[in-house]
């Protein structure tokens, strides 16, 4: 599959070959609400906590006596059922994370790549290099008609680029190593240069 390169400036640069194998499998909608649930479930901190019966504070002794006052029997004033209590069954300090096969990872990025590139809002350009400045990238965003984008490129970030886009809202910027369905699927139009495309494929094949 054949793909029109562009530069910042919209001006035809040649054309790029896409592998059928990366850029149009068939979308698979249950495994990209799969893969986000798991991006998001590990970004949870699981830091939320109720105090239990050992982090209250208070006697430790009986209430009352054990027996003869017609009452029920009661071991703590720190238990569940007294005002000032602990809490039961609350949220403890954990890792919402878990496992996510890496084929189930892989062919779910696949369909990210395809959903974009089917809905024709993939974009190609042959680098992502300009002066470092928002002033002009927002000019040269504007020609492609662009408000909300995430832009990807090879291992390493280009620098300028970076500190000119990191000012322009609903616009990310991520290295091809970073390239993840959330991300992908969170922004309007996908942007790869021509380095991302050789990267991304090498990586799923």
């Amino acid at each position: 599959m054949k793909c029109q390169v562009k530069d910042l400036n919209d001006k035809s640069k040649g054309e790029i070959e896409l592998k059928d194998s990366v850029f149009a499998v068939e979308p698979r909608k249950d495994l990209l609400a799969r893969t986000v649930n798991w991006q998001l479930a590990k970004r949870r901190s699981g830091t939320h906590k109720v105090k239990l019966v050992g982090d209250i504070s208070g006697t430790t002794a009986k209430p009352f006596r054990q027996k003869g006052t017609g009452r029920a029997r009661q071991g703590s004033a720190r238990a569940a059922q007294f005002r000032g209590g602990a809490t039961v069954h609350g949220p403890v300090v954990r890792s919402h994370a878990y496992k996510l096969p890496k084929k189930i990872r892989k062919l779910a990025l696949k369909s990210a790549l395809s959903s974009k590139q089917v809905d024709g809002k993939l974009l190609v350009l042959e680098n992502f290099n300009v002066g470092g400045k928002t002033k002009e990238l927002v000019k040269a965003i504007k020609k492609f008609g662009l408000e909300s984008a995430l832009f990807i490129d090879g291992p390493n970030r280009n620098q300028a680029f970076l500190q000119a886009v990191r000012n322009i809202p609903k616009c990310d910027f991520l290295p091809s190593v970073g390239a993840n369905v959330y991300d992908i699927l969170r922004r309007d139009y996908l942007v790869l240069s021509r380095e991302a495309v050789q990267n991304l494929e090498e990586r799923l094949g």
